[in-house]
């Protein structure tokens, strides 16, 4: 035998995928390194796994969707085999599959990986990043070990375990009038155009913000990307609410942004960790698990700014 866990690893991630690009987003590895390892994978095995088609992209063969099935097997065989190696030695060892919400992943995400890796560098995380509904579905179909989210909807059968909470604030060009405030109010905000994340369950969050202010916003658009949002509020289109804060102010065309906070007692989103309920977690989950609780906290959040908290009220009695 002469193939290896790696290009079986690169097979099974394309043919999920359907695509060599898209397996090459999803396991950070390059494009004709996938490439490569999947021709070797067919020579070796004598038999054409795909079809290749330049406008349809990759589809498997009937031969390729039988040896996916055994691919699979033999993965979980060999990830078995370093939990079991992990539990009797007490060594931190093997894969991580690790979904992240897509909202914050591009600041969470590098600082956790690289720290986790440089603590226990015989552990790979393999992350997955993607918004709260398909993270539960991949959860529940152990596809994922553990997941970095916000407790948006936790149903029966999962834990959440919270780490920092993140207050919802305005997000406002920097030329808008309204910046030069210390605070705005739900009820200011009501009457200007909001370019809403239209994210599964994301959407509810901001929206019931100003339904339990008795309030209706004025939706002007309905967007899923972050960057196209903070580019349009930096160009003065409208304002949004956002919880997760970049430490950067500024939009990808180089206009700035302005984090305004919003004057109230307004409900959080809780950062924290997702997991099934019925799976005892390995040595491997509850290892990462401890490491994010001692990274991730409402004094220090990886790649953010702390928001900004309603002041006190001194009582003059």
């Amino acid at each position: 035998m002469r193939f290896t866990l790696r290009q079986i690893e690169y097979f099974i991630a394309t043919a999920e995928c359907g695509s060599i690009t898209l397996a090459s987003e999803r396991i950070n590895i390059s494009q004709p390194s996938i490439s490569t390892a999947i021709s070797q994978l067919e020579a070796e095995l004598g038999a054409q796994l795909f079809l290749r088609r330049h406008a349809q992209g990759l589809s498997l063969t009937p031969v390729g969707r039988e040896t996916l099935a055994e691919a699979k097997k033999l993965l979980d065989q060999a990830q078995g085999l370093y939990l079991k190696v992990s539990e009797a030695t007490g060594m931190v060892q093997g894969n991580l599959s690790l979904g992240c919400l897509v909202t914050f992943a591009p600041m969470v995400l590098p600082q956790v990986i690289h720290g986790f890796r440089a603590a226990f560098p015989s552990a790979r995380v393999l992350p997955e990043v993607t918004d709260h509904e398909i993270l539960l579905s991949k959860l529940e179909r152990a596809q994922l070990d553990v997941a970095l989210t916000y407790d948006l909807h936790v149903p029966d059968g999962f834990v959440f375990t919270p780490l920092a909470q993140l207050a919802p604030y305005a997000m406002v060009a920097l030329t808008n009038p309204i910046a030069e405030q210390s605070a705005v109010t739900l009820e200011e905000l009501a009457e200007r155009d909001l370019i809403l994340l239209d994210l599964p369950l994301s959407r509810d969050y901001f929206m019931g913000l100003f339904a339990r202010a008795g309030l209706t916003p004025k939706v002007s658009a309905r967007l899923k990307q972050q960057d196209v949002i903070r580019a349009m509020v930096a160009n003065n289109f409208g304002y949004t609410i956002a919880n997760i804060r970049p430490r950067s102010s500024d939009a990808l065309d180089g206009q700035r942004v302005h984090k305004l906070r919003i004057a109230g007692d307004q409900m959080p989103m809780r950062l924290g960790l997702l997991r099934v309920a019925r799976q005892v977690p390995t040595r491997m989950v509850s290892t990462f698990m401890d490491f994010c609780a001692s990274i991730i906290s409402n004094e220090y959040i990886p790649g953010m700014e702390l928001p900004v908290m309603e002041p006190k009220r001194i009582s003059r009695t």
